[in-house]
This record gives C-alpha cells, structure tokens and sequence, in this order.
C-alpha cells in the first residue's frame, strides 16, 4: 500500500485522481444541464422557483414534470449510482499497486463509458448503446473492487 506522503508521487494515483476529477466534473455538469432544461421547458418542481413568472394560479402552471428533464433527472441520478462508488473503489484500487497501464484501462474506459452513457441519456441514442455503456464502467467498477478485495482480504 502507498502512504500517504508518497500519494502525490504515485503514478497511479496521479491517474486516479485525473480520471475521478474528469467524471465528477461530468457528474456536476449534470446538474446545470438539469437546470437549463428547466428553464427552458418552464418546468419546475418548488413554487418558489416560479416567483419569477408570477404569483397564485399563474406561476402554478410552471410546477410540473416535464419529459425532458426529467430524462436528464435520471441520467444525473444514474451517475451518482455510478460515479460515487468508482470514487471510492477507485481510490482503495489506486492504493492497491496496480500497474500503471492496468490502472489507466479502468480508469479510461470507466470515464469513456460514463460519458457515452451521458450522450446516450440526453441525445438519446438508439438501445443497447446507453446499457452497454452502463455495463463496461460497472465492469470496471466491479473489476477494481475485485482487486481490492483479493489485494488486502481480512474478512
């Protein structure tokens, strides 16, 4: 395992940290394209979001489910299902000692997957482009995690 002193100078940690600051950023970027479809449909879930097109029965009509964000909604949400575990296994994985170019195949295909899954989820493309692209970042998750498990196993 890598102490923390030397993290900085880990190759691997180095990449891990590129590659998790990439799918956060992505994962952040959600939230203001949630936000401007939001605006832009004039759908929106909180009255107080309204205020500025009326008041009463005129700025009701503006609380409302919208098809389009909440498609957005839900590819946001699927990248906190996704994205928060590859940050927490990735990092155990970084510490672990991988060899650099194995590490740098996860972490590439983890972060390619997750934004081809966005481009699936907003565009939208045709099926099984937005499962399969779900599926290689959950493999890889779950490759990480393997590795970790079976690098430091104490159960």
């Amino acid at each position: 395992m890598a102490k923390s002193t030397q993290l900085i100078d880990n190759e691997v940690f180095r990449a891990y940290a590129t590659y998790a600051a990439i799918v956060l950023l992505k994962m952040m970027l959600m939230s203001l394209v949630t936000a401007y479809f939001r605006i832009t449909r004039k759908a929106f879930a909180n009255p107080e979001d309204t205020a500025s097109f009326g008041k009463g029965d005129s700025a009701k009509k503006f609380l409302r489910i919208d098809a389009d964000v909440e498609r957005v909604r839900r590819g946001h949400l699927n990248d906190l299902e996704n994205i928060v575990p590859f940050f927490g296994i990735g990092l155990l994985y970084a510490l672990c000692g991988p060899d650099l170019s194995t590490a740098l195949l996860h972490f590439r295909i983890f972060a390619g997957a997750r934004i081809l899954h966005t481009f699936a989820y907003l565009i939208p493309l045709p099926q099984p482009s937005r499962g399969l692209s779900w599926a290689a970042g959950y493999a890889v998750t779950i490759s990480m995690a393997y590795k970790v498990l079976s690098k430091a196993l104490y159960l």
